[in-house]
């Protein structure tokens, strides 16, 4: 997914600018036309996902992962409380907390008072609401089930934002110890150790290679840190600069997934939100070649996009599901399989939820074995090293002692 500029004129004659998040040009240009806009220009965002601007690290959006699912909850219920859709819209007025927030659900209102469908309203705010949320909403009005659909759609916003919030958690202890090992040995490197360089020399004591070692990393860090933190930067934006090639980008996502302890994981993260997202469409009546195009928009990774752009050329050949994601061979051959049964029993939305379950589990499962190895090995590392920082002042010390004895 990336941003794009556009500009446009609605039917009204009125010109249009503005940024969408679509895979393409075209796609951008194709959801402006199913607005009943004529499009004049669309483009690349300067700052899109993956060109490495400061104004994506720092933009947010109306709403969070979390204010979304509530929204949608809410609105739910409202409507099964027998509130007609404007009024609902309404009253959802004055509980999100933020301005840009409110001024958003006010939008939506007003469009719907003025004779819109609500997934005509959400795909109006031009890429605030994803795809996959708009397309669901839609298929929930055409099937007459909008307060269902919006159920299930809030589930699947809470349970993404679950998994993304268990991943979060299980990094933050190592993240912090990590940080502590580092700071930790750079103050012992840069500052400790150079302040028993002048008592070593005062007293002539014969210095021990493991010392100077250590001493001419510390002189390293004092003198060159500005250089280093440039190189750091600068390699940063240098990486993210490559991979705004489509093939460096694939490549370097394709080599993600055979790493031998991320790949795995990522695998199975992926998965689950594929799964669960065309379980999701397809339990909401969404036809099966749209919503293995919808699912491409969840996945981050390049590799397994690509993937099921060719499984949904294959379904629309008359393939399998399970046949067509078989033959990229990135997909694990448990889920393969399920999705097989799935069709052959005629449930596959309900065996692709399962799916989902069943990776979710094993994502979790295989996060907390992650973390079960990585912080003692951390904790093994920093040990080690502050060791032998001690015994790079401790030697000399020691011959200092044996000296004056």
């Amino acid at each position: 997914m990336a941003q794009f500029r556009y500009k446009a004129v609605s039917d009204a004659g009125e010109l249009l600018n503005g940024e969408m998040e679509a895979i393409s040009v075209e796609e951008v240009i194709g959801r402006l036309q199913d607005q009943g806009h004529t499009p004049l220009d669309a483009r690349p965002a300067i700052g899109a996902a993956g060109g490495g601007g400061f104004s994506t690290l720092f933009k947010r959006g109306p709403f969070t992962g979390d204010q979304l699912a509530q929204f949608t909850h809410q609105l739910a219920t409202l409507l099964g409380a027998g509130q007609p859709l404007d009024r609902a819209l309404s009253i959802l007025l004055d509980l999100p907390e933020g301005e840009s927030a409110k001024k958003l659900v006010e939008r939506v209102r007003d469009r719907v008072r003025g004779g819109n469908t609500l997934s005509s309203a959400l795909d109006e705010e031009h890429g605030v609401f994803p795809k996959l949320y708009v397309s669901l909403v839609r298929a929930g009005e055409a099937g007459g089930s909008l307060e269902e659909t919006l159920r299930r759609l809030a589930d699947y916003l809470e349970r993404s934002q679950q998994m993304r919030g268990n991943i979060v958690n299980a990094l933050i202890y190592p993240a912090f110890l990590l940080v502590g090992v580092l700071g930790s040995l750079v103050l012992l490197l840069a500052y400790v150790v150079p302040q028993f360089v002048p008592i070593f020399t005062d007293m002539q004591v014969p210095i021990p290679w493991i010392t100077q070692a250590v001493l001419a990393v510390g002189d390293t860090l004092q003198s060159w840190w500005w250089l280093m933190l440039i190189v750091l930067i600068g390699g940063w934006f240098v990486w993210r600069a490559r991979l705004r090639d489509p093939e460096a980008r694939l490549a370097w996502h394709t080599k993600l997934l055979k790493m031998r302890l991320v790949g795995p994981l990522l695998l199975k993260v992926e998965t689950a939100r594929i799964a669960r997202t065309l379980g999701t469409l397809l339990k909401n009546g969404v036809p099966l070649l749209g919503a293995i195009t919808i699912s491409r928009q969840v996945t981050g990774n390049r590799a397994l996009d690509t993937a099921l752009g060719a499984a949904h050329e294959q379904v629309k050949g008359g393939a399998g599901l399970s046949l067509a994601l078989g033959q990229s061979k990135l997909f694990p051959r448990l889920a393969i399989q399920m999705v097989q049964v799935g069709e052959e029993a005629g449930q596959l939305d309900n065996m692709l939820l399962k799916v989902a379950d069943t990776f979710e589990l094993e994502s979790k499962r295989s996060i907390d074995r992650l973390l079960a190895a990585l912080v003692p090995t951390m904790t093994i590392v920093m040990t080690v090293m502050v060791g032998v920082i001690m015994a790079s002042i401790m030697l000399p010390l020691l011959s200092l002692t044996g000296s004056i004895q």
